[in-house]
């Protein structure tokens, strides 16, 4: 099992960023603003350390109790910080680059504002062979001209992405953060640690759900 390059040495305890409004994935770079002390202390933490935290989502029904512990997914998205910078008021503007998916297995209780828990790293597993991907891509680029198709840029970037050299699981993923599924829908394919069936959730989606104004590429910034 490879490695990402900029997770050797990890050591397995990551930061926690829960979010009611974000899924993230490996292989995408989402801007963040941090606002709240308890994420203030975990931004410092982890720029004086590895730079890495994991993006995880609310179970549903949890966001009043967004200021406590509420109760997590078990898959999150380790990122690392790429950009930073420190506002006057003590917040901060980042860019956090999805690494891996992790598998959240023990929280840590340590007396510090955020959490923290101990992870398990997943690599894409299974990934389809050559002659298995070509009616693969074939079918997202044909669904994703549908979807696309009041964004001639966005779709084209979209079919150029499908039809690259990119490896079919990061395709995905790419997809799957760009376009407004639904939070749901975005955990599911994020558990997905298995390629196929992430190719495979990921069309079913597709073509049972239509929209007629896609958003742009990537999405918008967000806050904490």
């Amino acid at each position: 099992m490879s490695v990402v390059p900029d997770l050797v040495g990890f050591d397995g305890v990551a930061r926690l960023f829960p979010l009611p409004n974000l899924v993230l994935f490996p292989g995408v770079t989402q801007g963040l603003h941090i606002f709240e002390p308890r994420y203030r202390q975990m931004t410092a933490d982890a720029l004086a350390g590895d730079r890495l935290l994991a993006t995880v989502l609310l179970q549903p029904g949890n966001e009043g109790h967004y200021e406590g512990r509420p109760p997590i997914y078990q898959m999150a998205c380790l990122g690392k910080i790429t950009e930073s910078k420190q506002l006057a008021n003590g917040k901060y503007n980042l860019q956090l680059q999805g690494l891996a998916r992790v598998r959240i297995e023990s929280e840590i209780d340590e007396g510090l504002l955020y959490r923290r828990a101990r992870v398990r790293v997943l690599n894409d597993g299974t990934p389809a062979h050559g002659s298995e991907e070509r009616p693969v891509r074939a079918d997202l680029k044909e669904i994703l001209e549908a979807w696309c198709s009041s964004d001639s840029a966005v779709g084209q970037a979209f079919q150029n992405l499908v039809m690259s050299d990119v490896a079919l699981g990061l395709v995905c993923d790419v997809i799957a953060y760009a376009l407004p599924l639904e939070l749901g829908w975005k955990q599911e394919l994020l558990e997905a640690a298995d390629v196929r069936v992430r190719v495979i959730k990921l069309l079913a989606y597709l073509r049972t759900v239509r929209v007629e104004h896609p958003p742009g590429f990537p999405p918008h910034f967000s806050d904490n």
